[in-house]
C-alpha cells in the first residue's frame, strides 16, 4: 500500500473527507509533495509556524538540544536549561506582573492549566467563555469553547460554565463575585476574527478588578508576533491575570504555556501539592526550538513587518465576491457570501499550489494566516493564485 492508502486505513481520520495532500517535505512558506508539487502555506499549519517551516534557527537549536538530552523528569523537578531559559525569555516579552511560566503540551493542555490555577486560587467554580469562542478539544477546553454543535455530543461537560457575547460591554455585568475567571481569545480565531475596541477591554479589566474575578486571555493564535505586536493583548492597554499560548511559540514543535504571577501560580503548590502534572510538559527540544522562535521573531523584526504585509494582502485580495475582509495583523479573513461559494474557491486554490481553509465557527470566510516570515513578492504570488480561483468559481 502507499501512504495514502495507509493514511485512510490506519490513522484515526477527524471528518470523512480529510485534504490528504502527500506532504515530503517543507521550507520557509512553502510545503514539498512526493512529485515536486509545491504548495505556499498560506494558514501556517493553523497558525503554528510563524517564522516558517524549518527555519535554521530553529533547526539549529534542536540539533544541539539533540546532543545534550531528551525527556528527563516530569515537569517541574529537574532544573533544565531549554525550560528556565526560555521561561525567562517569555517573561521579558511581558508585563512585570506576569513573571511565572508553566510550561505545557499545547494548547488545550494550557487551557486546562488556566481553568484549574483559576478555581483554585480564587476558590470560586463558576468560569465565564464568549460565544463562538474556540479553546480546544479536551473535556475541559470544549467546556469553556462557544459553540454548542461541537460540545453537544460529549455533555455532561464541566458545570458552572456560562457563555456571553464576546465584544458587548453590557454583558460584562454578568461577571460577579461568584465568577473564578472569564476567558476570552484576544482576537477570537474560529470565529473568523472577531475582535473588540480598546473600550471594551478596558471595561473587561475593570469589571474583573471590581468583582475579584481572574482574567485569561487565550493567545493560542493570536500570540507570538501575529497581530503586529508580540501579544496582541499589548494593543489594548491591559493586562490579563493568566495568560495561554501555544501554537506559533514552537517554531514547529509541540508546546503550549499558562502564565500568571508568582503569587497566583504558587497555589497549584498546596492544597494539594502538584496541582497540575505534565509529564511531557516543557520538553527540552520543544523549549530550546520556542527560544529560537523568540529571537528569530524579536531579532528579524517580524512583528513590526505585519502591518505591512497585512496592508499588501488587502490591497491586492480585491474582488466583488469579496464582501469584507476582518483583520489584526496577520490574522485574516476574507468573507463571502456563502460557503457554498467559497469551497470551491478554496479548492482551486489548492490546485493551483495555494493552501487556505475556512474557519470551524465561521464557513463563509476564508482563513488567511501565513508565516510571518512571507514576502511581498510571496504574498503577490499567492494572491494572483486566490484571484484566480476567486474569478473561475463556478
Amino acid at each position: 500500500m502507499n501512504n495514502r492508502q495507509l493514511f485512510l486505513n490506519h490513522l484515526a481520520q477527524t471528518t470523512d473527507f480529510p485534504l490528504a495532500i502527500e506532504i515530503e517535505r517543507a521550507e520557509g512558506i512553502y510545503l514539498y509533495g512526493p512529485n515536486g508539487e509545491r504548495y505556499v502555506d498560506l494558514i501556517s499549519g493553523i497558525g503554528v509556524s510563524n517564522v516558517g517551516h524549518r527555519h535554521p534557527r530553529v533547526i539549529a537549536a534542536i540539533q544541539a538540544q539533540l546532543e545534550k538530552y531528551l525527556h528527563l523528569m516530569v515537569y517541574g523537578e529537574y532544573v533544565q536549561s531549554p525550560q528556565t531559559l526560555l521561561a525567562q525569555a517569555i517573561c521579558q516579552t511581558l508585563p512585570s506582573q506576569l513573571d511565572n511560566v508553566y510550561l505545557v503540551n499545547s494548547g488545550s493542555e494550557a487551557v486546562e492549566g488556566a481553568i484549574k490555577l483559576a478555581k483554585r486560587y480564587s476558590n470560586r467554580r463558576e468560569i465565564l467563555s464568549c460565544v463562538n469562542a474556540y479553546h480546544g478539544s479536551s473535556h475541559g477546553s470544549l467546556s469553556v469553547g462557544g459553540n454548542e454543535m461541537f460540545k453537544r455530543a460529549y455533555r455532561p461537560l464541566l458545570p458552572g460554565i456560562r457563555t456571553i457575547p464576546f465584544g458587548e460591554e453590557e454583558y460584562l455585568a454578568h461577571i460577579t463575585e461568584h465568577t473564578a475567571a472569564i476567558i476570552m481569545e484576544t482576537v477570537q480565531g474560529e470565529a473568523g476574527v472577531r475582535f473588540a475596541d480598546p473600550a471594551y477591554f478596558a471595561a473587561l479589566r475593570s469589571r474583573c478588578d471590581e468583582t475579584g474575578t481572574l482574567l485569561i486571555l487565550d493567545e493560542i493564535q493570536s500570540g507570538f508576533g501575529r497581530t503586529g505586536t508580540f501579544w496582541a493583548f499589548e494593543s489594548y492597554g491591559i493586562v490579563p491575570d493568566i495568560l495561554v499560548c501555544a501554537k506559533g511559540m514552537g517554531g514547529g514543535m509541540p508546546i503550549g504555556a499558562f502564565i500568571a504571577g508568582k503569587e497566583v501560580m504558587g497555589s497549584l503548590k498546596t492544597n494539594p501539592l502538584l496541582g497540575h502534572i505534565t509529564t511531557f510538559g516543557g520538553h527540552p527540544v520543544s523549549a530550546a526550538a520556542s527560544l529560537a522562535t523568540i529571537q528569530v521573531i524579536q531579532e528579524e523584526n517580524l512583528a513590526q513587518q505585519v502591518a505591512g504585509k497585512a496592508a499588501l494582502f488587502k490591497k491586492l485580495l480585491v474582488h466583488p465576491r469579496i464582501k469584507s475582509c476582518r483583520h489584526v495583523g496577520l490574522m485574516m479573513a476574507l468573507e463571502f457570501e456563502s460557503f457554498e461559494v467559497l469551497k470551491p474557491i478554496i479548492d482551486r486554490a489548492i490546485s493551483k499550489g495555494v493552501i487556505t481553509d475556512w474557519f470551524l465557527f465561521c464557513d463563509d470566510s476564508m482563513r488567511i494566516a501565513p508565516p510571518l516570515t512571507i514576502s511581498e513578492e510571496q504574498i503577490a504570488e499567492a494572491c494572483n493564485v486566490l484571484l484566480d480561483a476567486i474569478e473561475h468559481q463556478g
